[in-house]
């Protein structure tokens, strides 16, 4: 299950090289500010996608596999940033700052936008920091 545009890129670097402006300059912005706020979790390339902070999972049904805390995407339309963390009741955190993101699309694990500044920094400094410190979820 690969939904994820495919990426010969072995390394950040290379992945942010292969995409043209405008969005080039705001994946590097972001990329920066990613390892800015969270230097602790490692950048790797996974699933066509920068992934920061990288782990074994072992699901309930029995699956493993590799994922990461967090990832940055260009996608065709937007920019992703996926936070795989969700407090003790289950509430993913970027859903817990759904109001405070307007221009931001939410979904369970996934901030969409289709510009840097349509999201408040601030904001997501808060959500990549709250999601360093809480367990990632199992696929």
């Amino acid at each position: 299950m690969n939904m994820f545009k495919p990426t010969t890129a072995k390394t950040p670097e290379e992945y942010i090289a292969a995409i043209g402006e405008p969005r080039k300059s705001q994946i590097q912005q972001l990329h920066k500010f990613i390892q800015k706020t969270v230097p602790k979790l490692k950048p790797i390339i996974i699933y066509g996608m920068i992934g920061y902070g990288p782990y074994h999972y072992q699901s309930k049904s029995g699956r493993e596999g590799e994922w990461t805390t967090m990832a940055l995407a260009s996608q065709k339309n937007y920019i992703s940033v996926y936070v795989s963390c969700a407090d003790s009741d289950g509430v993913y955190i970027a859903e817990k700052y759904k109001d405070q993101l307007p221009k931001a699309n939410i979904g369970k694990s996934c901030i969409r936008f289709k510009k840097i500044e349509d999201i408040d920094l601030d904001v997501l400094k808060k959500i990549l920091l709250e999601g360093e410190k809480t367990p990632p979820i199992s696929a």
